[in-house]
């Protein structure tokens, strides 16, 4: 299997996680999975052995520069990393001839940034690999590992239910394009005027093929008889100003023991974290019984390396 989708994907980009089919999006997971086994038995893959991964930092991070650094070191290649500052897009170079450059030098480049069209020139310039490693409008790999994590803990996706409780931004954005892709249902309950964007939203309810995608502003009905609850901070990287406020507007919305028991008795809980304890999530929530965040981030690096391993 491993061969034949390594044809499907070798040379692709990863900006989306509405870019593969929810067939790709298992097999990925499937790779993703033995990696992870292999990992535990003290296997080595040097899938990547001799490939050079460029890691374009324009947002901090702790989970991504650090996932993606350690799949290319087990996988035999190497990861460099580079801020803002070591760039000369800060000194008006153009993302297009940034990735003319690159293309010379490396094998891929994940880039974690700002502006989706940023991402999308980019990948438009370059003439190798570019992976979405997070912007404002999208966070694709992480919704990889929070299908693996959903496919490690109920053993399937068919007929499931995800309830997404929070903010309608970037995290949820992916979560609802990829959702009705591998048949889950999916429900997102977000404050009036926080919602998904709409052409998002269109986009998921395209895919549907008979899952179920609703979008309100009751975070009770949105976790009833909920497989999966899912949230994110309430302020992202850039809304900093904004969190007073945020805080204040969401706390209706926090997810806590009271919330969780509207969803099934065994349903787990997801962060992509960092978590701000006592705002979108309760301690008794993310260090109890239903919390798999530890498992989830650890997925980061097991998906990243099926998908490093399939394009380069």
């Amino acid at each position: 299997m491993f061969a034949s989708l390594r044809k499907r994907f070798h040379g692709r980009d990863f900006l989306s996680i509405g870019d593969v089919t929810g067939e790709e999006i298992r097999a990925m997971i499937d790779i993703a999975r033995e990696l992870k086994e292999a990992r535990y038995r003290g296997d080595r893959h040097t899938l990547c052995e001799g490939k050079t991964l460029a890691m374009i930092f324009q947002k901090p991070s702790t989970r991504t520069r650090v996932s993606f650094e350690v799949a290319m070191y087990q996988l035999g290649g190497y990861a460099l990393c580079l801020n803002a500052q070591d760039l000369q897009l800060g000194r008006g170079e153009t993302i297009a001839d940034t990735a003319r450059v690159l293309s010379r030098y490396v094998d891929g480049i994940m880039i974690r940034t700002f502006s989706q069209e940023d991402v999308v020139a980019l990948a438009e310039a370059a003439t190798i690999p570019v992976i979405n490693g997070l912007t404002d409008w999208e966070h694709p790999c992480q919704i990889l590992a929070d299908l693996m994590t959903i496919l490690e803990a109920k053993g399937r996706f068919e007929g499931l239910k995800v309830a997404w409780v929070g903010d309608g931004n970037n995290v949820c954005h992916s979560l609802l394009l990829a959702a009705p892709r591998v048949r889950m249902d999916i429900a997102v309950a977000t404050p009036p005027g926080y919602e998904p964007h709409p052409e998002i939203v269109a986009a998921a309810k395209e895919a549907a093929a008979g899952s179920k995608v609703e979008v309100l502003n009751d975070p009770v009905e949105a976790v009833r008889e909920a497989d999966v609850v899912v949230t994110d901070v309430w302020a992202s990287m850039g809304q900093e100003a904004e969190h007073t406020e945020r805080v204040r507007i969401f706390r209706p919305y926090q997810v806590n023991a009271s919330l969780l028991r509207h969803a099934r008795p065994d349903c787990i809980f997801l962060h992509c974290l960092p978590a701000h304890r006592g705002e979108e999530v309760a301690d008794e929530v993310i260090d109890g019984p239903a919390s798999r965040v530890w498992d989830e981030a650890e997925n980061r690096l097991h998906v990243q390396k099926a998908l490093l391993a399939l394009v380069l």
